[in-house]
């Protein structure tokens, strides 16, 4: 059954806020939201340090259910549910059916682990699902830290293929040190696991996101970037992925063209000094917005806190003066951090200009 919550109407700050919101750097519609609904994880990614994190933090219905308003208003078209791990949420069904309510899409982003144990609540309450899948499976499983967790998220896809036959279920790998020349093998790993995609991105190793207090230093940088002789190993494996998987690029099982499957190893390069470094084609910040457990709200996962929903409501925070000022003063192909950036949404039709 879906939760009964009474939306409260809008405080004088959040009016105040919403005050400039015909301004040219206001938003009036939102099409992606992402939801950071639990801080811990159940992997030790070598990538990532959000496992390292002692809390259970994790957004709660009632917290989510005062900005139904404004989910409706800007007409959110998908959200995201990210984390940590989102299957380690205590009421992820609640959360689901309220979104559901609110007439949104729902994306899972996970490592799988979970799968078989939550098989009922994943077939019935989301509409797709990105899978973390970083190698060939004894890859996969040292860079996850993980004993057999190829092997269970190959179970539970099987039990959530049973309840849901029609399910998208989407491979996502991270390139770095230790897989960037299996992607051949990874594409065949997607394959054997049943998947409907698979898409490739570089290793972030030069900003904050992920749970790092600090940025890493150099030698723990160097554990994951990859070496100009890797790197020349890196354009050999995807000039050889574009040669042998071909169909798959046309046919978007592989979700990127070859130009941005090059440009996971110009990344690198310019991580090296070897190329200047170069921004993606993004308007992130104009179309989505991520929401972390403790309420604060960012224009994507790299740049800094824009707004609180602690205090405001989501389309007042997402138009709030520092939002507009942030957005209004934002040069991407010039800003530092998306420059280094190594994810790119750009999403069309998304009425804000954009």
């Amino acid at each position: 059954m879906s939760p009964q919550v009474i939306s409260p109407r809008m405080t004088e700050l959040e009016e105040e806020a919403l005050s400039s919101h015909t301004s040219p750097h206001g938003l009036k519609t939102l099409p992606i939201l992402i939801l950071n609904v639990h801080e811990r994880c159940n992997c030790r990614c070598t990538m990532c340090d959000i496992w390292k994190r002692q809390s259970n933090g994790e957004l709660h219905l009632q917290e989510l259910a005062r900005h139904r308003e404004s989910i409706v208003k800007l007409g959110v078209r998908q959200v995201v549910l990210t984390g940590g791990e989102p299957l380690l949420h205590s009421d992820l069904a609640a959360i689901c059916s309220f979104l559901k309510d609110c007439g949104v899409r729902i994306t899972l982003l996970s490592t799988g682990l979970l799968f078989k144990k939550r098989a009922e609540l994943v077939s019935s309450s989301v509409d797709e699902i990105i899978v973390s899948i970083d190698g060939p499976e004894e890859t996969h499983d040292r860079i996850r830290r993980v004993r057999d967790g190829f092997q269970l998220i190959r179970e539970g896809i099987l039990a959530v293929r049973k309840l849901q036959p029609a399910l998208p279920i989407h491979g996502r790998s991270t390139v770095q040190k230790a897989n960037f020349a299996l992607l051949r093998q990874t594409v065949q790993a997607a394959h054997s696991l049943g998947l409907d995609s698979i898409s490739f991105l570089a290793s972030d190793v030069t900003s904050q996101a992920f749970n790092r207090e600090l940025i890493w230093p150099g030698e723990r940088q160097n554990e994951i970037a990859l070496s100009s002789h890797e790197v020349t190993a890196l354009e050999d494996e995807i000039e050889l992925l574009i040669q042998e998987y071909g169909e798959d690029i046309s046919s978007k099982y592989i979700a990127e063209p070859p130009e941005k499957l090059r440009r996971i190893a110009r990344h690198f390069r310019s991580y090296l000094g070897q190329v200047p470094a170069q921004a993606p084609r993004c308007n992130a910040p104009w179309v989505s917005a991520v929401v972390e457990v403790d309420g604060s709200v960012r224009p994507c996962f790299f740049h800094p806190k824009i707004g609180d929903l602690k205090t405001l409501a989501l389309e007042a925070a997402v138009n709030s003066e520092e939002a507009e000022a942030f957005r209004s003063k934002l040069n991407i192909s010039e800003d530092p951090i998306c420059k280094r950036c190594v994810c790119s949404l750009h999403y069309k039709n998304s009425g804000n200009g954009a």
